[in-house]
């Protein structure tokens, strides 16, 4: 128990940082800041591992102490590295895909740069909540029902399929069931409040003016609504589309982690860490996601090789030994790896055509 209080604790002191210290006015996160928070996030979530092998082979806090429902195992610190360490990369590199999907929301809305973060930063709070519950749940359900994992393997592998032959680049947002819900049930503004998801009506719509290419809208926005009538701004729209898009995620990457662990604690700081450095991944990777063509192809792949592990690890541990989960994150960063170099080579050949032409 205390060693999910402190965990819980030490990532709160981490968010507070980030919203109330770093990025306490709002500003356009530049792709150099991005990189350096990204650079941050990783070397934490990778020395996290540390920690875990220490804990386990130490067995403190009563770790490494139970048998692992997914493979039936009682997690060393080498075992229980592994697997933190192969479900982090298999939750980040997941993680890449959800950036597509917040680029276009951010697009569709019109969000300034300037608020983005702001959008992420509670996006990401809510997400970490939902994952808890869901990391929660899928833990007790597994532990009780163990053919449920064959349920998992078989969502991932039709997951994967689906990923490789069905295009969803051009959802429409405003058909989203949640967002037109929300748009009948709440009052919503014409335009942007500066940085507030929650406004009155009669409020004043504005930019932060002094920011270099901040849009301009008038002064006022006169709102079909009783003055002092609490209204969502655009900026709450684009708030619940992200929450919702996790939501969607997260169905696919609970799963995913569920396939290499059942250890509740290495399935829970595993995806807090991959999902903690999602808003600088983003920033760092916005402007370059329609270049990498073949990363989506890689993720469906990783999906169909952990759902492929699912259904065979008895047969693998029998075969590779208890150490197999090492085996599969090396197939799952030469498969991501291939999908960055497929993507950086056909770019580089689309840009010699178009170079051969003039």
């Amino acid at each position: 128990m205390w060693i999910w209080i402190a965990f819980i604790a030490f990532v709160l002191l981490m968010l507070a940082l980030d919203l109330g210290v770093f990025h306490r006015k709002a500003h356009v996160v530049s792709v150099k800041e991005a990189l350096a928070w990204s650079a941050v996030w990783v070397a934490m979530g990778l020395s996290f591992s540390v920690f875990v092998y220490f804990a386990y082979e130490g067995q403190w806090f009563d770790l490494g102490t139970l048998v692992d429902a997914v493979d039936g195992l009682t997690n060393d610190g080498a075992t229980a590295t592994e697997k933190y360490l192969t479900g982090y990369v298999v939750e980040k590199s997941l993680s890449v895909d959800n950036i597509f999907v917040i680029a276009m929301i951010f697009g569709f809305f019109a969000v300034p740069p300037l608020y983005q973060h702001r959008v992420l930063f509670w996006g990401i709070l809510g997400a970490l909540a939902l994952r808890g519950a869901m990391i929660g749940i899928g833990a007790k359900l597994i532990a009780e029902f163990h053919w449920i994992l064959y349920l998992f393997a078989v969502f991932l592998i039709l997951t994967a399929i689906k990923m490789l032959f069905l295009k969803t680049d051009h959802t429409d947002p405003n058909k989203n069931i949640v967002v037109r819900l929300t748009r009948r049930l709440f009052p919503v503004t014409a335009r942007f409040h500066g940085e507030h998801f929650i406004v009155r009506a009669g409020a004043p719509a504005s930019y932060e003016s002094e920011v270099p290419g901040a849009p301009t809208v008038p002064d006022e926005v006169v709102d079909k609504a009783r003055p002092g009538t609490l209204l969502l701004t655009p900026l709450a729209l684009a708030l619940v589309m992200v929450e919702t898009t996790d939501l969607i995620f997260a169905v696919d990457s609970i799963p995913a982690i569920f396939a290499i662990t059942g250890d509740p604690f290495l399935v829970f700081t595993s995806n807090v860490f991959a999902i903690l450095g999602l808003r600088s991944l983003y920033f760092a990777l916005a402007d370059m996601v329609n270049k990498f063509r073949y990363l989506k192809v890689s993720l469906a792949l990783v999906l169909m090789v952990v759902g492929v592990k699912m259904l065979l690890a008895e047969w693998l541990k029998l075969a590779l030994g208890k150490h197999f989960n090492l085996y599969l994150l090396a197939v799952i960063i030469a498969i991501l790896a291939a999908g960055v170099a497929a993507s950086m080579l056909a770019g580089r050949r689309r840009m010699s055509r178009q170079t051969s032409r003039w």
